[in-house]
Protein backbone atom coordinates (compact mmCIF):
# COMPACT_ATOMS: atom_id res chain seq x y z
CA UNK A 1 0.00 0.00 0.00
CA UNK A 2 1.42 3.59 -0.97
CA UNK A 3 1.44 6.24 1.85
CA UNK A 4 1.77 10.04 1.98
CA UNK A 5 5.42 9.27 2.41
CA UNK A 6 5.78 7.69 -0.72
CA UNK A 7 7.59 10.70 -1.87
CA UNK A 8 10.58 9.75 -0.05
CA UNK A 9 11.49 6.72 -1.85
CA UNK A 10 13.22 8.21 -4.63
CA UNK A 11 15.30 10.76 -3.06
CA UNK A 12 16.44 8.12 -0.39
CA UNK A 13 17.46 6.15 -3.77
CA UNK A 14 19.59 8.69 -5.17
CA UNK A 15 20.59 9.14 -1.05
CA UNK A 16 21.87 5.40 -1.07
CA UNK A 17 23.22 5.54 -4.64
CA UNK A 18 25.55 8.30 -3.97
CA UNK A 19 27.23 6.54 -0.32
CA UNK A 20 27.53 3.41 -2.37
CA UNK A 21 29.54 5.23 -5.31
CA UNK A 22 31.46 6.92 -2.58
CA UNK A 23 32.17 3.67 -0.68
CA UNK A 24 32.22 1.15 -3.23
CA UNK A 25 31.78 -2.79 -1.38
CA UNK A 26 35.33 -3.77 -2.66
CA UNK A 27 38.35 -3.20 -4.96
CA UNK A 28 39.69 -4.88 -7.24
CA UNK A 29 43.41 -4.51 -7.83
CA UNK A 30 44.83 -5.55 -11.06
CA UNK A 31 48.29 -6.26 -11.48
CA UNK A 32 49.86 -7.51 -14.48
CA UNK A 33 51.59 -6.42 -18.10
CA UNK A 34 50.67 -4.62 -21.68
CA UNK A 35 47.62 -7.59 -22.59
CA UNK A 36 45.76 -6.24 -19.12
CA UNK A 37 46.29 -3.03 -18.34
CA UNK A 38 44.56 0.65 -19.24
CA UNK A 39 45.66 2.39 -22.94
CA UNK A 40 45.81 5.79 -23.72
CA UNK A 41 43.21 6.46 -26.47
CA UNK A 42 44.88 9.19 -28.65
CA UNK A 43 45.03 9.92 -31.82
CA UNK A 44 42.19 7.18 -31.80
CA UNK A 45 44.69 4.48 -30.54
CA UNK A 46 42.65 1.15 -30.61
CA UNK A 47 44.60 -0.87 -28.39
CA UNK A 48 43.15 -2.16 -24.95
CA UNK A 49 43.83 -4.04 -22.28
CA UNK A 50 40.99 -6.48 -21.17
CA UNK A 51 41.36 -5.15 -17.99
CA UNK A 52 40.13 -1.19 -19.09
CA UNK A 53 36.86 -2.47 -19.96
CA UNK A 54 36.38 -4.95 -16.82
CA UNK A 55 34.10 -2.48 -15.04
CA UNK A 56 31.80 -2.75 -17.57
CA UNK A 57 30.97 -6.31 -16.43
CA UNK A 58 30.94 -5.63 -12.46
CA UNK A 59 28.11 -3.34 -10.29
CA UNK A 60 28.96 0.17 -9.27
CA UNK A 61 29.69 -0.83 -6.08
CA UNK A 62 32.64 -2.72 -6.74
CA UNK A 63 35.82 -0.35 -7.95
CA UNK A 64 38.44 -1.35 -11.03
CA UNK A 65 42.04 -0.22 -9.77
CA UNK A 66 44.42 -1.21 -13.13
CA UNK A 67 47.56 -1.12 -12.58
CA UNK A 68 48.72 -3.68 -14.95
CA UNK A 69 51.80 -1.64 -16.72
CA UNK A 70 52.89 -2.45 -20.75
CA UNK A 71 56.39 -4.02 -20.87
CA UNK A 72 56.56 -5.38 -17.05
CA UNK A 73 57.36 -8.86 -15.93
CA UNK A 74 56.89 -10.42 -12.32
CA UNK A 75 60.19 -8.89 -11.33
CA UNK A 76 60.24 -5.43 -12.80
CA UNK A 77 57.06 -4.96 -11.67
CA UNK A 78 58.50 -5.60 -7.86
CA UNK A 79 61.46 -3.87 -8.65
CA UNK A 80 59.66 -0.18 -9.68
CA UNK A 81 58.04 -0.46 -6.78
CA UNK A 82 54.71 -0.88 -8.37
CA UNK A 83 53.76 -3.55 -6.11
CA UNK A 84 54.60 -1.92 -3.11
CA UNK A 85 52.17 0.67 -3.90
CA UNK A 86 49.17 -1.67 -4.99
CA UNK A 87 49.77 -3.83 -1.88
CA UNK A 88 49.72 -0.44 0.57
CA UNK A 89 46.01 0.27 -0.58
CA UNK A 90 44.55 -3.80 0.03
CA UNK A 91 42.09 -3.52 2.52
CA UNK A 92 40.42 -6.61 3.81
CA UNK A 93 37.78 -7.76 1.66
CA UNK A 94 39.91 -6.49 -1.62
CA UNK A 95 41.08 -9.10 -4.51
CA UNK A 96 44.29 -8.58 -6.04
CA UNK A 97 43.74 -10.09 -9.68
CA UNK A 98 47.53 -11.22 -10.79
CA UNK A 99 48.61 -12.09 -14.52
CA UNK A 100 52.49 -12.23 -15.56
CA UNK A 101 54.01 -14.18 -17.99
CA UNK A 102 54.29 -12.44 -21.23
CA UNK A 103 57.10 -10.48 -20.38
CA UNK A 104 59.08 -13.16 -17.55
CA UNK A 105 59.55 -14.76 -20.73
CA UNK A 106 62.15 -11.99 -21.92
CA UNK A 107 65.50 -12.69 -21.80
CA UNK A 108 66.92 -9.23 -20.37
CA UNK A 109 67.93 -9.44 -17.21
CA UNK A 110 65.51 -6.39 -15.43
CA UNK A 111 62.20 -8.87 -16.49
CA UNK A 112 63.55 -12.51 -17.17
CA UNK A 113 61.93 -14.72 -14.64
CA UNK A 114 62.30 -18.60 -14.48
CA UNK A 115 59.28 -21.16 -14.45
CA UNK A 116 59.30 -23.16 -11.35
CA UNK A 117 62.23 -20.98 -9.38
CA UNK A 118 62.19 -16.98 -9.53
CA UNK A 119 58.66 -16.81 -11.35
CA UNK A 120 56.75 -18.67 -8.64
CA UNK A 121 58.48 -17.12 -6.08
CA UNK A 122 57.26 -14.21 -7.33
CA UNK A 123 53.62 -15.15 -7.56
CA UNK A 124 53.93 -16.82 -4.22
CA UNK A 125 54.90 -13.43 -2.76
CA UNK A 126 51.72 -11.30 -4.28
CA UNK A 127 49.49 -14.26 -3.15
CA UNK A 128 51.36 -14.24 0.76
CA UNK A 129 51.05 -10.37 1.34
CA UNK A 130 47.54 -9.91 -0.31
CA UNK A 131 46.40 -12.44 2.10
CA UNK A 132 48.09 -10.91 5.27
CA UNK A 133 46.10 -7.98 4.50
CA UNK A 134 43.07 -9.56 4.59
CA UNK A 135 42.24 -9.33 0.38
CA UNK A 136 41.63 -12.79 -2.14
CA UNK A 137 44.32 -12.90 -4.21
CA UNK A 138 43.53 -14.65 -8.01
CA UNK A 139 46.21 -16.07 -10.46
CA UNK A 140 45.69 -15.89 -14.29
CA UNK A 141 48.13 -17.43 -16.81
CA UNK A 142 48.85 -15.61 -19.73
CA UNK A 143 46.00 -15.02 -22.73
CA UNK A 144 46.88 -16.62 -26.22
CA UNK A 145 48.96 -15.23 -28.57
CA UNK A 146 47.70 -15.36 -31.98
CA UNK A 147 50.09 -17.37 -33.57
CA UNK A 148 49.39 -19.87 -36.22
CA UNK A 149 50.54 -22.90 -38.16
CA UNK A 150 49.08 -24.76 -40.64
CA UNK A 151 45.81 -23.23 -39.17
CA UNK A 152 46.42 -24.85 -35.92
CA UNK A 153 47.01 -22.17 -33.26
CA UNK A 154 49.90 -23.11 -31.47
CA UNK A 155 51.57 -22.07 -27.52
CA UNK A 156 54.36 -19.88 -27.33
CA UNK A 157 54.28 -19.73 -23.45
CA UNK A 158 55.50 -23.27 -22.70
CA UNK A 159 56.20 -23.72 -18.67
CA UNK A 160 54.88 -20.13 -17.87
CA UNK A 161 51.40 -20.91 -18.19
CA UNK A 162 51.96 -23.62 -15.60
CA UNK A 163 53.41 -21.55 -12.73
CA UNK A 164 50.43 -19.43 -12.08
CA UNK A 165 48.36 -22.73 -11.84
CA UNK A 166 50.84 -24.65 -9.41
CA UNK A 167 50.94 -21.70 -6.98
CA UNK A 168 47.32 -21.57 -7.21
CA UNK A 169 46.77 -25.37 -6.17
CA UNK A 170 49.70 -24.79 -3.56
CA UNK A 171 49.04 -22.05 -1.85
CA UNK A 172 44.87 -22.55 -2.73
CA UNK A 173 43.77 -19.55 -4.10
CA UNK A 174 41.21 -19.18 -7.19
CA UNK A 175 43.16 -19.93 -10.51
CA UNK A 176 41.29 -18.50 -14.06
CA UNK A 177 43.31 -20.61 -17.14
CA UNK A 178 42.50 -17.71 -19.61
CA UNK A 179 45.20 -18.88 -21.29
CA UNK A 180 43.27 -22.15 -22.30
CA UNK A 181 39.94 -19.85 -22.56
CA UNK A 182 40.89 -17.94 -25.16
CA UNK A 183 43.19 -20.27 -26.96
CA UNK A 184 39.79 -22.06 -27.92
CA UNK A 185 37.95 -18.60 -28.73
CA UNK A 186 40.96 -17.96 -31.28
CA UNK A 187 41.58 -21.31 -32.69
CA UNK A 188 37.66 -21.25 -32.86
CA UNK A 189 37.43 -17.82 -35.10
CA UNK A 190 40.40 -19.33 -37.22
CA UNK A 191 43.40 -17.44 -38.83
CA UNK A 192 41.68 -14.75 -40.55
CA UNK A 193 38.50 -14.32 -38.36
CA UNK A 194 40.83 -14.22 -35.33
CA UNK A 195 42.33 -11.07 -36.72
CA UNK A 196 39.31 -9.37 -35.53
CA UNK A 197 40.12 -9.73 -31.78
CA UNK A 198 44.21 -8.02 -32.37
CA UNK A 199 45.80 -5.49 -33.15
CA UNK A 200 45.64 -5.51 -37.28
CA UNK A 201 45.13 -2.41 -38.18
CA UNK A 202 45.36 -1.28 -42.13
CA UNK A 203 47.58 1.04 -43.40
CA UNK A 204 46.57 5.03 -43.18
CA UNK A 205 42.76 3.87 -41.52
CA UNK A 206 43.75 5.57 -37.88
CA UNK A 207 45.87 8.39 -37.12
CA UNK A 208 47.16 6.58 -33.91
CA UNK A 209 48.88 4.14 -36.30
CA UNK A 210 48.76 5.61 -39.49
CA UNK A 211 51.45 2.98 -41.27
CA UNK A 212 49.36 0.27 -40.07
CA UNK A 213 49.97 -2.39 -37.91
CA UNK A 214 49.94 -6.51 -37.58
CA UNK A 215 50.34 -7.51 -33.87
CA UNK A 216 48.83 -10.94 -32.72
CA UNK A 217 49.26 -10.47 -28.63
CA UNK A 218 47.49 -6.86 -28.08
CA UNK A 219 43.91 -6.49 -28.13
CA UNK A 220 41.32 -4.44 -29.86
CA UNK A 221 38.23 -3.28 -28.25
CA UNK A 222 36.13 -6.10 -29.13
CA UNK A 223 39.21 -8.76 -28.28
CA UNK A 224 39.31 -6.70 -25.28
CA UNK A 225 36.04 -7.41 -24.22
CA UNK A 226 35.65 -10.72 -25.66
CA UNK A 227 38.91 -12.00 -23.27
CA UNK A 228 37.21 -9.81 -20.10
CA UNK A 229 33.84 -11.48 -20.33
CA UNK A 230 35.74 -14.88 -20.67
CA UNK A 231 37.60 -14.08 -17.63
CA UNK A 232 34.55 -12.88 -15.84
CA UNK A 233 32.36 -16.17 -16.82
CA UNK A 234 35.14 -18.20 -15.01
CA UNK A 235 35.16 -15.85 -12.12
CA UNK A 236 31.63 -16.31 -11.55
CA UNK A 237 32.41 -20.29 -11.05
CA UNK A 238 35.78 -20.02 -9.61
CA UNK A 239 35.01 -16.51 -6.80
CA UNK A 240 31.55 -17.35 -6.40
CA UNK A 241 31.45 -14.50 -4.09
CA UNK A 242 32.06 -12.18 -6.82
CA UNK A 243 28.61 -13.82 -8.51
CA UNK A 244 26.21 -11.18 -6.99
CA UNK A 245 27.91 -8.42 -8.35
CA UNK A 246 28.49 -9.50 -12.17
CA UNK A 247 26.20 -8.30 -14.89
CA UNK A 248 26.16 -7.94 -18.53
CA UNK A 249 25.62 -5.95 -21.24
CA UNK A 250 25.31 -6.27 -25.08
CA UNK A 251 26.97 -3.04 -25.63
CA UNK A 252 28.62 -0.98 -23.91
CA UNK A 253 29.40 3.13 -24.40
CA UNK A 254 31.98 4.90 -22.24
CA UNK A 255 33.96 8.41 -23.19
CA UNK A 256 37.10 6.89 -21.99
CA UNK A 257 37.69 3.91 -24.50
CA UNK A 258 36.46 1.34 -22.12
CA UNK A 259 33.22 0.34 -23.95
CA UNK A 260 32.64 -0.62 -27.51
CA UNK A 261 31.43 2.78 -28.01
CA UNK A 262 31.98 6.11 -27.79
CA UNK A 263 28.56 7.90 -28.37
CA UNK A 264 25.42 6.45 -27.09
CA UNK A 265 24.24 6.36 -30.74
CA UNK A 266 26.66 4.47 -32.14
CA UNK A 267 25.40 1.66 -29.92
CA UNK A 268 21.97 2.27 -31.11
CA UNK A 269 22.71 2.35 -34.78
CA UNK A 270 24.87 -1.56 -33.77
CA UNK A 271 21.31 -2.76 -32.92
CA UNK A 272 20.04 -5.02 -34.82
CA UNK A 273 16.53 -3.49 -36.59
CA UNK A 274 13.15 -5.62 -35.00
CA UNK A 275 15.32 -7.35 -32.80
CA UNK A 276 11.79 -9.31 -32.02
CA UNK A 277 13.55 -12.15 -30.14
CA UNK A 278 15.65 -10.68 -27.28
CA UNK A 279 15.84 -7.42 -25.56
CA UNK A 280 19.11 -5.23 -26.28
CA UNK A 281 20.68 -3.86 -23.19
CA UNK A 282 23.01 -1.20 -23.27
CA UNK A 283 25.32 0.31 -20.45
CA UNK A 284 26.36 3.72 -20.09
CA UNK A 285 29.28 4.45 -18.65
CA UNK A 286 29.76 7.28 -16.27
CA UNK A 287 30.63 10.61 -18.48
CA UNK A 288 28.76 13.39 -19.99
CA UNK A 289 27.90 12.50 -23.92
CA UNK A 290 27.08 16.12 -25.85
CA UNK A 291 25.01 14.39 -28.62
CA UNK A 292 21.70 14.53 -30.29
CA UNK A 293 20.58 11.24 -29.87
CA UNK A 294 17.63 9.45 -32.12
CA UNK A 295 16.55 5.64 -31.14
CA UNK A 296 14.30 4.92 -34.15
CA UNK A 297 11.13 2.93 -34.88
CA UNK A 298 13.24 0.35 -36.02
CA UNK A 299 15.14 -0.56 -33.05
CA UNK A 300 12.80 -2.01 -30.95
CA UNK A 301 13.03 -3.47 -27.04
CA UNK A 302 16.11 -1.53 -26.63
CA UNK A 303 17.36 -0.91 -22.86
CA UNK A 304 19.68 2.31 -21.61
CA UNK A 305 21.23 1.56 -18.01
CA UNK A 306 23.39 4.24 -16.88
CA UNK A 307 26.11 4.16 -14.51
CA UNK A 308 26.13 7.12 -11.43
CA UNK A 309 26.62 9.90 -13.35
CA UNK A 310 25.85 9.32 -16.97
CA UNK A 311 24.28 12.08 -18.62
CA UNK A 312 23.23 12.88 -22.11
CA UNK A 313 22.98 16.22 -22.84
CA UNK A 314 22.69 19.28 -25.86
CA UNK A 315 21.79 22.49 -26.18
CA UNK A 316 19.26 23.49 -29.18
CA UNK A 317 16.73 25.14 -28.57
CA UNK A 318 13.35 26.37 -30.39
CA UNK A 319 15.02 29.47 -31.73
CA UNK A 320 18.23 28.47 -32.97
CA UNK A 321 18.73 28.49 -36.50
CA UNK A 322 19.33 25.13 -38.39
CA UNK A 323 21.80 25.23 -41.32
CA UNK A 324 19.48 26.27 -43.07
CA UNK A 325 18.40 29.83 -41.15
CA UNK A 326 15.47 28.28 -40.04
CA UNK A 327 14.14 28.28 -36.33
CA UNK A 328 14.72 24.56 -34.95
CA UNK A 329 11.08 24.72 -33.18
CA UNK A 330 10.10 23.27 -30.10
CA UNK A 331 9.98 19.35 -31.82
CA UNK A 332 13.74 20.10 -33.47
CA UNK A 333 15.10 21.33 -29.53
CA UNK A 334 15.22 18.25 -27.97
CA UNK A 335 18.19 16.17 -26.79
CA UNK A 336 16.98 12.97 -27.41
CA UNK A 337 14.11 11.26 -29.90
CA UNK A 338 12.62 7.89 -28.80
CA UNK A 339 10.65 6.55 -31.14
CA UNK A 340 11.10 2.68 -30.80
CA UNK A 341 8.42 0.70 -28.84
CA UNK A 342 9.61 -1.13 -25.46
CA UNK A 343 12.20 0.88 -24.45
CA UNK A 344 13.68 1.26 -20.98
CA UNK A 345 16.20 3.76 -19.44
CA UNK A 346 17.60 3.59 -16.03
CA UNK A 347 19.71 5.75 -13.53
CA UNK A 348 20.39 8.04 -16.95
CA UNK A 349 20.22 11.64 -16.97
CA UNK A 350 18.41 13.28 -19.97
CA UNK A 351 19.03 17.41 -20.26
CA UNK A 352 18.89 20.47 -22.50
CA UNK A 353 21.98 22.35 -21.36
CA UNK A 354 20.76 25.64 -22.89
CA UNK A 355 19.12 27.70 -20.47
CA UNK A 356 15.95 29.62 -19.60
CA UNK A 357 15.69 29.96 -23.64
CA UNK A 358 12.23 29.91 -24.44
CA UNK A 359 11.14 25.79 -25.47
CA UNK A 360 13.78 23.13 -25.39
CA UNK A 361 13.26 19.92 -24.88
CA UNK A 362 15.47 17.65 -23.50
CA UNK A 363 13.54 14.26 -24.29
CA UNK A 364 10.72 13.92 -26.62
CA UNK A 365 9.21 10.36 -26.57
CA UNK A 366 7.05 9.29 -28.96
CA UNK A 367 7.80 4.97 -28.16
CA UNK A 368 4.65 3.50 -26.87
CA UNK A 369 5.28 1.03 -23.92
CA UNK A 370 8.02 3.13 -22.80
CA UNK A 371 9.63 3.01 -19.06
CA UNK A 372 11.79 5.49 -17.68
CA UNK A 373 13.16 4.51 -13.39
CA UNK A 374 15.17 6.46 -11.52
CA UNK A 375 16.41 8.68 -14.35
CA UNK A 376 16.59 12.91 -14.43
CA UNK A 377 15.40 15.28 -16.77
CA UNK A 378 16.76 18.63 -16.56
CA UNK A 379 15.94 21.66 -18.60
CA UNK A 380 13.90 24.83 -18.44
CA UNK A 381 10.31 25.54 -20.42
CA UNK A 382 9.25 22.56 -22.20
CA UNK A 383 11.78 19.69 -20.64
CA UNK A 384 9.99 16.18 -21.45
CA UNK A 385 7.52 15.86 -24.59
CA UNK A 386 5.77 13.29 -24.25
CA UNK A 387 4.60 13.32 -28.35
CA UNK A 388 2.85 10.22 -29.17
CA UNK A 389 -0.86 10.24 -29.01
CA UNK A 390 -1.01 5.86 -29.08
CA UNK A 391 1.76 6.08 -26.63
CA UNK A 392 2.04 4.75 -22.93
CA UNK A 393 4.56 6.01 -20.90
CA UNK A 394 5.78 5.00 -17.31
CA UNK A 395 8.10 7.36 -14.97
CA UNK A 396 8.99 5.64 -11.71
CA UNK A 397 11.07 7.68 -9.07
CA UNK A 398 12.69 9.79 -11.55
CA UNK A 399 13.00 13.69 -11.22
CA UNK A 400 11.88 16.21 -13.39
CA UNK A 401 12.44 19.80 -13.45
CA UNK A 402 11.31 22.93 -15.28
CA UNK A 403 9.95 26.52 -15.52
CA UNK A 404 6.91 26.24 -17.98
CA UNK A 405 5.12 23.25 -19.30
CA UNK A 406 7.79 21.27 -18.70
CA UNK A 407 5.50 18.45 -18.51
CA UNK A 408 3.94 17.99 -22.09
CA UNK A 409 2.12 16.30 -25.23
CA UNK A 410 -0.44 14.10 -25.64
CA UNK A 411 0.80 10.98 -24.34
CA UNK A 412 -1.08 8.81 -22.04
CA UNK A 413 1.77 9.14 -18.78
CA UNK A 414 2.07 8.05 -15.58
CA UNK A 415 4.64 9.84 -12.78
CA UNK A 416 5.25 6.82 -10.01
CA UNK A 417 6.71 8.83 -6.55
CA UNK A 418 8.31 10.92 -8.80
CA UNK A 419 9.78 14.61 -7.95
CA UNK A 420 8.33 16.93 -10.08
CA UNK A 421 10.46 20.33 -9.47
CA UNK A 422 9.64 23.81 -10.68
CA UNK A 423 12.72 26.22 -11.44
CA UNK A 424 10.84 29.19 -11.60
CA UNK A 425 7.08 30.21 -11.65
CA UNK A 426 4.56 28.81 -14.22
CA UNK A 427 2.99 25.44 -15.05
CA UNK A 428 3.92 21.77 -14.44
CA UNK A 429 1.95 20.10 -17.08
CA UNK A 430 0.53 21.37 -20.44
CA UNK A 431 -1.16 18.04 -21.80
CA UNK A 432 -2.88 17.81 -25.35
CA UNK A 433 -4.71 14.97 -24.35
CA UNK A 434 -6.81 14.00 -27.75
CA UNK A 435 -10.91 13.96 -27.02
CA UNK A 436 -12.06 10.39 -26.35
CA UNK A 437 -8.93 9.40 -24.63
CA UNK A 438 -9.16 7.76 -21.36
CA UNK A 439 -6.49 9.37 -19.61
CA UNK A 440 -3.57 11.84 -20.03
CA UNK A 441 -1.29 12.76 -16.83
CA UNK A 442 -1.82 11.03 -13.69
CA UNK A 443 0.52 11.77 -11.07
CA UNK A 444 0.58 9.20 -8.18
CA UNK A 445 2.55 9.85 -4.85
CA UNK A 446 5.10 12.49 -6.19
CA UNK A 447 6.94 14.82 -4.25
CA UNK A 448 6.32 18.84 -5.78
CA UNK A 449 9.11 21.03 -4.95
CA UNK A 450 10.51 24.72 -6.18
CA UNK A 451 13.74 26.73 -6.11
CA UNK A 452 13.58 29.29 -3.39
CA UNK A 453 11.98 32.55 -4.27
CA UNK A 454 9.00 30.75 -6.74
CA UNK A 455 5.75 31.20 -5.29
CA UNK A 456 3.42 31.25 -8.37
CA UNK A 457 3.19 27.83 -9.91
CA UNK A 458 -0.17 26.11 -11.44
CA UNK A 459 -0.17 22.43 -11.53
CA UNK A 460 -1.82 22.11 -15.43
CA UNK A 461 -2.94 24.24 -17.98
CA UNK A 462 -4.54 22.76 -21.05
CA UNK A 463 -2.62 23.18 -24.44
CA UNK A 464 -5.65 21.49 -25.70
CA UNK A 465 -9.20 21.42 -25.02
CA UNK A 466 -9.42 17.80 -23.84
CA UNK A 467 -6.55 18.15 -21.61
CA UNK A 468 -6.60 15.65 -18.69
CA UNK A 469 -3.88 15.43 -15.68
CA UNK A 470 -4.17 13.74 -11.36
CA UNK A 471 -2.92 14.21 -9.01
CA UNK A 472 -3.44 11.65 -6.63
CA UNK A 473 -1.92 11.49 -3.30
CA UNK A 474 1.02 13.91 -4.41
CA UNK A 475 2.61 15.91 -1.42
CA UNK A 476 2.88 19.83 -2.68
CA UNK A 477 5.01 22.63 -1.08
CA UNK A 478 3.71 26.08 -0.48
CA UNK A 479 5.01 27.22 -4.24
CA UNK A 480 1.84 25.88 -5.99
CA UNK A 481 -1.12 27.94 -6.08
CA UNK A 482 -4.60 28.04 -4.34
CA UNK A 483 -6.28 27.76 -7.10
CA UNK A 484 -3.98 25.04 -8.53
CA UNK A 485 -5.06 25.43 -12.02
CA UNK A 486 -5.40 27.59 -15.09
CA UNK A 487 -7.81 27.60 -18.22
CA UNK A 488 -4.77 29.00 -20.60
CA UNK A 489 -6.90 32.19 -20.80
CA UNK A 490 -9.63 30.19 -22.93
CA UNK A 491 -12.88 29.79 -20.88
CA UNK A 492 -14.50 27.54 -22.91
CA UNK A 493 -11.49 25.14 -22.27
CA UNK A 494 -13.01 24.45 -18.83
CA UNK A 495 -16.07 22.69 -20.07
CA UNK A 496 -13.56 19.97 -21.59
CA UNK A 497 -10.65 19.81 -19.40
CA UNK A 498 -10.79 17.10 -16.63
CA UNK A 499 -8.33 17.92 -13.69
CA UNK A 500 -8.59 16.40 -10.61
CA UNK A 501 -6.89 15.43 -7.30
CA UNK A 502 -7.04 12.47 -4.43
CA UNK A 503 -5.93 13.53 -1.07
CA UNK A 504 -3.14 16.30 -2.07
CA UNK A 505 -1.03 16.88 1.15
CA UNK A 506 1.31 20.12 2.48
CA UNK A 507 1.15 23.40 1.92
CA UNK A 508 -0.10 23.86 -1.64
CA UNK A 509 -2.74 21.49 -1.26
CA UNK A 510 -5.95 23.83 -1.19
CA UNK A 511 -8.75 21.76 -2.19
CA UNK A 512 -11.57 24.10 -1.29
CA UNK A 513 -9.85 27.26 -3.15
CA UNK A 514 -9.08 25.24 -6.67
CA UNK A 515 -10.67 26.40 -10.08
CA UNK A 516 -13.98 25.54 -10.17
CA UNK A 517 -13.46 23.14 -13.07
CA UNK A 518 -11.37 20.89 -11.40
CA UNK A 519 -12.79 17.79 -9.26
CA UNK A 520 -11.59 15.96 -6.06
CA UNK A 521 -11.79 12.53 -6.67
CA UNK A 522 -13.77 10.48 -3.85
CA UNK A 523 -12.16 7.04 -5.12
CA UNK A 524 -9.42 6.03 -6.99
CA UNK A 525 -12.38 4.17 -9.50
CA UNK A 526 -10.86 3.65 -13.18
CA UNK A 527 -7.44 5.87 -12.02
CA UNK A 528 -5.54 2.66 -10.85
CA UNK A 529 -2.21 2.85 -12.51
CA UNK A 530 -2.94 -0.54 -14.02
CA UNK A 531 -5.88 0.38 -15.45
CA UNK A 532 -4.44 3.38 -16.91
CA UNK A 533 -1.37 1.90 -18.53
CA UNK A 534 -2.99 -1.56 -19.41
CA UNK A 535 -4.44 -1.64 -23.35
CA UNK A 536 -5.25 -4.51 -25.24
CA UNK A 537 -1.71 -6.22 -25.07
CA UNK A 538 -2.17 -5.47 -21.50
CA UNK A 539 1.22 -4.04 -20.41
CA UNK A 540 1.89 -3.87 -17.12
CA UNK A 541 5.29 -2.38 -16.53
CA UNK A 542 5.73 -1.98 -12.87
Amino acid sequence: MKTKNAWLLPLLFLLFSAFRADKPVTTLFLIGDSTMANKSIAGGNPERGWGMVLGSFFADDVRIDNHAKNGRSSKSFIDEGLWEKVIAQVKPGDYVFIQFGHNDEKTDEKRHTVPGGTFDANLRRFVDETRAKGGTPVLFNSIVRRHFVDSVLTDTHGAYLESPRNVAAERKVPFIDLNTLSHKLVQEMGPEESKKLFMWVAPNTLPAIAAGKQDDTHLNPRGAREIARLAVDALSQSVPELAKYIRRYDYVVATDGSGDFFTIQEAIDAVPDFRKSARTTILIRRGTYKEKLVIPASKIQVSLIGEEGAVLTYDDYASKKNVFGEEKSTSGSSTCYIYGPDFYAENLTFENSSGPVGQAVACFVDADRAFFKNCRFLGFQDTLYTYGKQSRQYYQACYIEGSVDFIFGSSTAVFDRCRIHSKRDGYIAAPSTPEGRSHGYLFYDCQLTADSGVTRVYLSRPWRPYAQAAFIRCHMNKHILPEGWHNWGKKENEKTVRYAEYQSSGEGAHPKARARFSVSLKNLKGYEIGTVLRGDDGWQPF
